[in-house]
């Protein structure tokens, strides 16, 4: 009989850990898994899945979560343990923040493996003392925890260190090209939700103080979200409407940004960036903020293969756009040096990382 893996989050809107979750689907069930796919709500665009996969939505009703905060997470907790019930996987792995609490706690005495996962930073994911201390405990009942930086361990104690992993994230073989050769456009360009963790802000101001220097050069920022109009209005107070772009969600984005002079990160905090990893496959020159958890500075060597800048720090990151687009030359050199990074995320041997991982709690179970 096929074994199946469940796999746990909120939803599969159009974001990095979502995309990692939906690519993970995809591989188990092309070999050969049964896979359910289980999500607290639904969104209006999301990553599309495999039909063979079972969907499942955790969330009662909207009319049904009408009495307080105690009576709705029992409605929850009674919801999502059902589905562990109904379905009886083999595993569950859960992706971010509470979803892995509830993960812990929903499947506690079903003899199912847990695996649970901290795509980011884990004091930015357990956003207070309670729950950090929660998280802190929890994941001690844990069978596995998958990390995506050595920085992040720090926060877990020792024996939640000990049995936690570091997998890195599957690439969409799609980003797996020979790097483009010839001239580059005129373009800086940034990929991600347009939210305030992102700072989008923070790199139209630096690429405003060089505009005049670099006329010919456009700013490109792909993606949906909240502060989407509010920094398509501050690129109008800039006098920048016409240079200073965000045209949405774009469906291959690696087309769009493979001949771009430049891809720029500026974060507040990242896990382990997606786009980062992409944009580096591709052989961009990459500028990316220093965040707390590390990922960032894991993938770049500071001027070797990229550079690195201080979180919320304009004027550095100012400094870095200048040095890449009046050096084309070192950029490129920059530029080829990130494509190396292929090497450590071959397809296979990183889906294989997973498929064993997830294997042996399986086994441990057995």
């Amino acid at each position: 009989m096929r074994k199946k893996i469940a796999l746990y989050i909120s939803s599969l809107r159009r974001g990095g850990a979502e995309r990692v979750m939906a690519n993970l689907a995809g591989y188990f069930y092309g070999e050969g898994y049964q896979v359910l796919m289980v999500t607290t709500r639904k969104e209006e665009t999301e990553y599309e899945l495999p039909e063979g996969i079972v969907r499942r939505i955790s969330e009662p009703p909207s009319q049904e979560l009408c009495g307080g905060r105690i009576s709705n997470f029992k409605k929850r907790f009674s919801g999502l343990r059902e589905i562990w019930k109904e379905e009886k996987p083999d595993v569950i792995l859960s992706f971010i923040g509470k979803n892995n609490m509830m993960a812990i706690l929903t499947s506690r005495g079903l003899k199912i493996p847990v695996a649970v996962s901290v795509r980011g930073e884990p004091t930015e994911e357990y956003y207070n003392k309670g729950l950090r201390l929660i998280a802190r405990h929890l994941f001690d009942l844990a069978d596995g925890v998958v990390l995506q930086t050595k920085r992040s361990r720090d926060f877990f104690p020792k024996r939640v260190q000990k049995k936690a992993v570091i997998l890195r994230n599957p690439v969409h073989p799609d980003f797996f090209r020979k790097p483009f050769e010839g001239e580059r456009e005129k373009t800086v360009v940034a990929v991600g939700r347009v939210d305030e963790n992102k700072n989008h802000e923070l790199l139209i101001r630096a690429f405003a103080q060089i505009a005049g220097d670099f006329p010919e050069y456009k700013l490109l920022i792909y993606g949906e979200g909240e502060k989407r109009k509010a920094l398509q209005e501050l690129a109008g107070d800039l006098g920048l409407e016409e240079r200073i772009l965000l045209p949405g969600n774009e469906e291959h984005v690696e087309e769009a940004i493979y001949r771009a002079r430049v891809f720029v990160l500026p974060s507040n905090t990242e896990g382990m960036p997606n786009t980062l990893i992409e944009a580096m496959l591709l052989g961009l020159t990459v500028i990316a903020t220093d965040c707390p958890c590390g990922g960032c500075a894991e993938l770049i060597e500071h001027e070797q293969n990229g550079l690195l800048t201080p979180v919320e720090d304009v004027e550095k990151m100012r400094e870095n756009l200048r040095r890449v687009l009046a050096h084309p030359r070192e950029a490129d050199r920059m530029g080829r040096n990130a494509a190396q990074l292929r090497e450590l995320y071959q397809t296979r041997a990183v889906y294989g990382g997973w498929k064993e991982y997830l294997e042996g709690l399986m086994g441990e179970r057995a």
